[in-house]
Protein backbone atom coordinates (compact mmCIF):
# COMPACT_ATOMS: atom_id res chain seq x y z
CA UNK A 1 0.00 0.00 0.00
CA UNK A 2 2.65 2.23 1.02
CA UNK A 3 4.71 1.60 -2.50
CA UNK A 4 1.51 2.30 -4.42
CA UNK A 5 0.69 5.56 -2.73
CA UNK A 6 4.52 6.71 -2.94
CA UNK A 7 4.10 5.81 -6.24
CA UNK A 8 0.79 7.70 -6.70
CA UNK A 9 2.17 10.59 -5.33
CA UNK A 10 5.24 10.75 -7.78
CA UNK A 11 3.55 10.68 -10.56
CA UNK A 12 1.16 13.45 -9.70
CA UNK A 13 4.12 15.44 -8.84
CA UNK A 14 5.57 15.04 -12.97
CA UNK A 15 2.20 15.99 -13.92
CA UNK A 16 1.53 18.89 -12.22
CA UNK A 17 5.45 19.54 -12.89
CA UNK A 18 5.97 18.49 -15.99
CA UNK A 19 7.10 21.55 -17.50
CA UNK A 20 10.32 21.39 -15.54
CA UNK A 21 11.53 18.00 -16.61
CA UNK A 22 10.64 19.55 -20.56
CA UNK A 23 13.14 22.17 -20.27
CA UNK A 24 15.71 20.34 -18.31
CA UNK A 25 15.68 17.37 -19.99
CA UNK A 26 14.30 18.28 -23.18
CA UNK A 27 17.43 19.81 -24.69
CA UNK A 28 19.68 16.78 -23.53
CA UNK A 29 17.61 14.11 -25.13
CA UNK A 30 17.24 15.90 -28.45
CA UNK A 31 20.95 16.19 -28.57
CA UNK A 32 21.71 12.05 -27.56
CA UNK A 33 18.99 11.54 -30.32
CA UNK A 34 20.63 12.95 -32.93
CA UNK A 35 23.99 12.90 -32.08
CA UNK A 36 23.74 8.83 -30.74
CA UNK A 37 21.41 7.52 -32.16
CA UNK A 38 20.16 8.72 -35.35
CA UNK A 39 23.97 8.15 -36.77
CA UNK A 40 23.31 4.75 -36.07
CA UNK A 41 21.26 4.41 -39.20
CA UNK A 42 24.32 5.47 -41.27
CA UNK A 43 25.58 0.91 -40.15
CA UNK A 44 23.82 0.38 -43.20
CA UNK A 45 26.61 1.31 -45.55
CA UNK A 46 28.69 -0.99 -44.42
CA UNK A 47 26.29 -3.66 -46.09
CA UNK A 48 25.64 -1.37 -48.84
CA UNK A 49 28.66 -0.26 -51.88
CA UNK A 50 28.25 3.02 -50.78
CA UNK A 51 28.04 5.91 -53.35
CA UNK A 52 28.00 9.72 -52.07
CA UNK A 53 26.50 10.94 -54.59
CA UNK A 54 23.82 8.52 -54.62
CA UNK A 55 23.06 8.52 -50.49
CA UNK A 56 22.11 5.34 -48.45
CA UNK A 57 19.16 4.92 -50.08
CA UNK A 58 20.33 4.67 -54.16
CA UNK A 59 23.40 3.08 -53.00
CA UNK A 60 23.58 -0.78 -54.18
CA UNK A 61 23.42 -3.59 -51.18
CA UNK A 62 26.07 -6.02 -50.90
CA UNK A 63 25.20 -7.96 -48.08
CA UNK A 64 28.05 -8.80 -45.68
CA UNK A 65 30.56 -8.94 -48.90
CA UNK A 66 32.64 -6.01 -47.54
CA UNK A 67 32.94 -7.96 -43.89
CA UNK A 68 33.98 -11.18 -45.97
CA UNK A 69 36.48 -9.23 -47.62
CA UNK A 70 38.10 -7.92 -44.34
CA UNK A 71 37.81 -11.45 -42.83
CA UNK A 72 39.18 -12.83 -45.77
CA UNK A 73 42.30 -10.57 -46.34
CA UNK A 74 46.07 -11.74 -45.16
CA UNK A 75 46.68 -8.68 -43.16
CA UNK A 76 43.40 -9.38 -40.81
CA UNK A 77 44.88 -11.31 -38.16
CA UNK A 78 47.85 -8.96 -38.15
CA UNK A 79 45.52 -6.18 -37.32
CA UNK A 80 43.63 -8.04 -34.81
CA UNK A 81 46.48 -9.14 -33.00
CA UNK A 82 48.10 -6.01 -32.87
CA UNK A 83 44.89 -4.55 -31.37
CA UNK A 84 44.56 -7.62 -28.74
CA UNK A 85 48.12 -7.30 -27.53
CA UNK A 86 48.10 -3.62 -27.22
CA UNK A 87 44.71 -3.39 -25.18
CA UNK A 88 45.50 -6.39 -23.43
CA UNK A 89 48.91 -5.56 -21.99
CA UNK A 90 47.45 -1.89 -21.42
CA UNK A 91 44.60 -3.28 -19.24
CA UNK A 92 47.17 -5.92 -17.65
CA UNK A 93 49.68 -3.03 -16.74
CA UNK A 94 47.87 -0.17 -16.40
CA UNK A 95 44.34 -1.13 -14.40
CA UNK A 96 46.58 -1.88 -11.08
CA UNK A 97 48.11 1.33 -11.53
CA UNK A 98 45.28 3.88 -10.26
CA UNK A 99 44.00 1.38 -8.47
CA UNK A 100 47.71 1.33 -5.98
CA UNK A 101 47.94 4.81 -6.46
CA UNK A 102 44.78 5.61 -4.55
CA UNK A 103 45.65 3.12 -1.47
CA UNK A 104 49.48 5.17 -1.08
CA UNK A 105 47.48 8.60 -1.54
CA UNK A 106 44.90 7.45 1.57
CA UNK A 107 47.96 6.55 3.47
CA UNK A 108 48.86 10.29 3.28
CA UNK A 109 47.56 11.91 6.89
CA UNK A 110 48.77 15.33 6.01
CA UNK A 111 46.01 17.36 4.05
CA UNK A 112 47.98 19.49 2.32
CA UNK A 113 50.67 17.01 1.43
CA UNK A 114 48.25 15.08 -0.04
CA UNK A 115 46.20 17.82 -2.37
CA UNK A 116 49.86 18.87 -3.59
CA UNK A 117 50.66 15.45 -4.56
CA UNK A 118 47.04 14.82 -6.28
CA UNK A 119 47.63 17.80 -7.99
CA UNK A 120 50.25 16.37 -9.55
CA UNK A 121 49.22 13.36 -10.52
CA UNK A 122 45.63 14.60 -12.06
CA UNK A 123 48.05 17.43 -14.32
CA UNK A 124 49.08 14.52 -17.09
CA UNK A 125 45.55 14.30 -17.88
CA UNK A 126 44.71 17.23 -19.65
CA UNK A 127 47.71 17.16 -21.67
CA UNK A 128 45.98 16.69 -25.22
CA UNK A 129 46.96 13.57 -26.45
CA UNK A 130 48.76 14.80 -29.89
CA UNK A 131 51.02 17.10 -27.45
CA UNK A 132 51.84 13.88 -25.49
CA UNK A 133 52.97 12.08 -28.22
CA UNK A 134 54.95 14.94 -29.06
CA UNK A 135 56.94 14.95 -25.98
CA UNK A 136 57.26 11.09 -26.30
CA UNK A 137 59.28 11.69 -30.22
CA UNK A 138 61.13 14.27 -28.37
CA UNK A 139 62.24 11.93 -25.71
CA UNK A 140 62.37 9.25 -27.42
CA UNK A 141 64.91 10.58 -30.72
CA UNK A 142 68.20 10.01 -31.32
CA UNK A 143 69.09 13.46 -30.27
CA UNK A 144 66.79 13.08 -26.83
CA UNK A 145 67.73 12.80 -23.31
CA UNK A 146 66.53 9.00 -23.07
CA UNK A 147 69.57 8.25 -25.54
CA UNK A 148 71.68 11.46 -23.84
CA UNK A 149 71.48 9.56 -20.65
CA UNK A 150 72.24 5.80 -21.63
CA UNK A 151 74.94 7.63 -24.38
CA UNK A 152 73.48 5.67 -26.94
CA UNK A 153 72.00 6.56 -30.72
CA UNK A 154 68.97 4.16 -30.92
CA UNK A 155 65.85 5.70 -32.69
CA UNK A 156 63.18 4.03 -30.31
CA UNK A 157 59.79 5.37 -32.51
CA UNK A 158 61.34 3.18 -35.89
CA UNK A 159 61.49 -0.24 -33.51
CA UNK A 160 58.26 -2.40 -33.83
CA UNK A 161 58.93 -3.98 -30.46
CA UNK A 162 59.34 -0.37 -28.66
CA UNK A 163 56.06 0.61 -29.68
CA UNK A 164 53.74 -1.12 -27.28
CA UNK A 165 56.05 -0.41 -24.25
CA UNK A 166 56.04 3.46 -24.89
CA UNK A 167 52.46 3.56 -26.00
CA UNK A 168 51.21 1.62 -22.69
CA UNK A 169 53.92 3.58 -20.44
CA UNK A 170 53.14 7.02 -21.84
CA UNK A 171 48.90 6.11 -21.47
CA UNK A 172 49.89 4.89 -17.56
CA UNK A 173 51.58 8.61 -17.09
CA UNK A 174 48.99 10.23 -18.52
CA UNK A 175 45.70 8.48 -17.16
CA UNK A 176 46.55 6.90 -13.72
CA UNK A 177 46.63 9.90 -11.42
CA UNK A 178 43.04 10.83 -13.07
CA UNK A 179 41.87 7.21 -12.89
CA UNK A 180 42.52 6.88 -8.79
CA UNK A 181 40.11 9.82 -8.32
CA UNK A 182 37.12 7.23 -8.27
CA UNK A 183 39.27 4.83 -5.70
CA UNK A 184 40.64 7.96 -3.69
CA UNK A 185 36.47 8.71 -3.27
CA UNK A 186 35.73 5.20 -2.65
CA UNK A 187 38.45 4.71 -0.27
CA UNK A 188 37.29 7.91 1.87
CA UNK A 189 34.34 5.86 2.61
CA UNK A 190 36.42 3.40 4.35
CA UNK A 191 35.20 2.83 7.82
CA UNK A 192 37.09 4.34 10.22
CA UNK A 193 35.65 2.36 13.50
CA UNK A 194 36.84 -0.75 12.01
CA UNK A 195 40.17 0.89 10.54
CA UNK A 196 40.84 1.95 14.44
CA UNK A 197 40.12 -1.67 15.54
CA UNK A 198 42.12 -3.62 13.45
CA UNK A 199 44.79 -1.17 14.48
CA UNK A 200 43.39 -1.81 17.79
CA UNK A 201 43.60 -5.86 17.05
CA UNK A 202 47.44 -5.28 16.12
CA UNK A 203 46.90 -5.82 12.30
CA UNK A 204 49.72 -4.46 10.25
CA UNK A 205 49.42 -2.14 6.93
CA UNK A 206 48.55 -5.28 4.44
CA UNK A 207 45.71 -6.84 6.78
CA UNK A 208 44.47 -3.29 7.01
CA UNK A 209 44.01 -3.43 3.18
CA UNK A 210 42.37 -6.40 2.42
CA UNK A 211 39.95 -6.01 5.87
CA UNK A 212 39.44 -2.38 5.46
CA UNK A 213 40.32 -0.89 1.77
CA UNK A 214 39.41 -3.74 -0.35
CA UNK A 215 36.28 -4.35 0.95
CA UNK A 216 35.45 0.24 0.55
CA UNK A 217 36.70 -0.40 -3.16
CA UNK A 218 35.71 -3.80 -4.31
CA UNK A 219 32.71 -3.02 -6.18
CA UNK A 220 34.29 -0.35 -7.73
CA UNK A 221 37.28 -2.24 -9.01
CA UNK A 222 34.94 -4.91 -10.19
CA UNK A 223 32.66 -2.27 -12.33
CA UNK A 224 35.70 -0.29 -14.13
CA UNK A 225 37.52 -3.89 -14.98
CA UNK A 226 34.09 -4.77 -16.25
CA UNK A 227 33.71 -1.18 -18.23
CA UNK A 228 37.67 -1.65 -19.28
CA UNK A 229 37.71 -5.41 -20.57
CA UNK A 230 34.28 -4.34 -22.56
CA UNK A 231 36.29 -2.03 -24.60
CA UNK A 232 39.29 -3.91 -25.02
CA UNK A 233 39.15 -3.29 -29.21
CA UNK A 234 38.18 0.47 -28.85
CA UNK A 235 42.21 1.23 -28.77
CA UNK A 236 42.51 5.18 -29.35
CA UNK A 237 43.17 5.98 -32.91
CA UNK A 238 44.57 9.40 -32.01
CA UNK A 239 47.66 8.71 -30.31
CA UNK A 240 48.61 4.81 -32.13
CA UNK A 241 48.27 7.18 -35.06
CA UNK A 242 50.56 9.96 -33.86
CA UNK A 243 52.89 7.34 -32.49
CA UNK A 244 53.02 5.15 -35.82
CA UNK A 245 56.00 5.06 -38.36
CA UNK A 246 56.84 3.43 -41.57
CA UNK A 247 58.97 1.34 -39.17
CA UNK A 248 57.27 0.27 -36.45
CA UNK A 249 53.76 -0.29 -38.72
CA UNK A 250 54.52 -4.42 -38.01
CA UNK A 251 53.00 -3.71 -34.45
CA UNK A 252 51.33 -0.14 -34.26
CA UNK A 253 48.98 -0.94 -37.28
CA UNK A 254 45.47 -1.32 -35.37
CA UNK A 255 42.15 -1.63 -36.25
CA UNK A 256 41.06 1.69 -35.90
CA UNK A 257 44.06 3.51 -37.75
CA UNK A 258 43.11 0.34 -40.57
CA UNK A 259 39.71 2.07 -40.37
CA UNK A 260 40.89 5.50 -40.95
CA UNK A 261 43.41 4.94 -43.84
CA UNK A 262 40.34 2.96 -45.44
CA UNK A 263 37.57 5.50 -45.00
CA UNK A 264 39.16 8.80 -45.10
CA UNK A 265 42.12 8.32 -46.67
CA UNK A 266 41.56 6.01 -49.42
CA UNK A 267 37.51 6.82 -49.58
CA UNK A 268 36.18 3.07 -49.26
CA UNK A 269 33.13 4.34 -46.45
CA UNK A 270 31.30 0.93 -47.17
CA UNK A 271 34.74 -0.95 -46.01
CA UNK A 272 35.51 1.06 -43.14
CA UNK A 273 32.10 1.32 -41.42
CA UNK A 274 32.10 -2.57 -42.08
CA UNK A 275 35.57 -2.94 -40.21
CA UNK A 276 33.91 -0.86 -37.47
CA UNK A 277 30.82 -2.26 -36.77
CA UNK A 278 33.19 -5.72 -36.76
CA UNK A 279 34.82 -3.98 -33.88
CA UNK A 280 31.76 -2.83 -32.38
CA UNK A 281 30.48 -6.11 -31.94
CA UNK A 282 33.63 -8.14 -30.63
CA UNK A 283 33.50 -4.96 -28.03
CA UNK A 284 29.99 -5.88 -27.07
CA UNK A 285 30.19 -9.91 -26.90
CA UNK A 286 33.37 -8.89 -24.59
CA UNK A 287 31.63 -7.06 -22.53
CA UNK A 288 28.69 -9.50 -21.91
CA UNK A 289 31.04 -12.30 -21.72
CA UNK A 290 33.46 -10.73 -19.40
CA UNK A 291 30.71 -9.29 -16.95
CA UNK A 292 29.11 -13.03 -17.00
CA UNK A 293 32.47 -14.63 -16.07
CA UNK A 294 32.95 -11.44 -12.58
CA UNK A 295 29.45 -12.13 -11.54
CA UNK A 296 30.12 -15.73 -11.29
CA UNK A 297 33.34 -15.04 -9.43
CA UNK A 298 31.89 -12.78 -7.41
CA UNK A 299 28.89 -13.63 -5.97
CA UNK A 300 26.58 -12.96 -8.86
CA UNK A 301 26.99 -9.07 -8.94
CA UNK A 302 28.13 -7.39 -11.91
CA UNK A 303 26.88 -4.15 -13.62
Amino acid sequence: MEAKARRGSLLLYLRQHWQLYVIFLGPALVITLLFKYVPMGGILIAFQNFNPIKGIVGSQWVGGYHFRRFLSSPDFMRYLVNTLKLSVYGLLWGFPFPIILAIFLNQIKSKGIKKKVQTILYMPNFVSVIVLCGMVRILLSVTGPVNGLFHSSINFMTIPEFFRPIYIISGIWQGAGWSSIMYTAALSNASKDLREAARLDGANIWQQLRVVDWPAIKDMVVIQFILSAGGIMSVGFEKAYALQTDMNMKSSEIIATYVYKKGLLDGDYSFSTAVGLFNTVINLILLIAVNKIVARMNDGNGI
